[in-house]
């Protein structure tokens, strides 16, 4: 189990750190094989900010590990990160990500039945705090 909560799994030899993560490798190989992607990537790795050193003190590369990479039909790239929730250090990087990488779309999606499967995360909290509203 991980720091989060989530529970690893292994499908074909590879190991996801989530169950969801795993659902969505088995929904990419899917599309894949119906022809609905041409193909994908699994921990695609982004540079966000290179090494340095200041005052003698070494800094380390800070990187964006996405979960996917979506080689779509029309020619364009997907970054997908499955999330259960978004930490602080996950929003500061998607962040970065965003303004480093301006013409390549990242995607963060969650699973919820409730709300039809996979869906955006930011969409999902949009449609929670409606759902909210009405409750009151």
């Amino acid at each position: 189990m991980s720091k989060y909560g989530a529970q690893k799994t292994n499908i074909d030899g590879i190991t996801f750190d989530s169950k969801v993560e795993g659902l969505y490798y088995q929904k990419c190989l899917d599309d894949k094989a119906k022809g609905l992607i041409h193909n994908f990537e699994l921990q695609p790795r982004y540079e966000l900010q290179p090494a340095f050193t200041k005052d003698d003190k070494k800094y380390r590369k800070m990187e964006y590990v996405a979960d996917f990479l979506i080689y779509h039909l029309d020619g364009s790239l997907e970054v997908i990160d499955i999330k259960g929730f978004a930490v602080d250090v996950a929003i500061i990087k998607r962040k970065l990500f965003n303004y480093k990488y301006i013409d390549l779309k990242l995607t963060w999606l969650v699973r919820n039945l409730k709300y039809g499967g996979w869906v955006e995360y930011d969409e999902l909290k949009r449609l929670r705090k409606l759902n909210k509203k009405v409750v009151k």
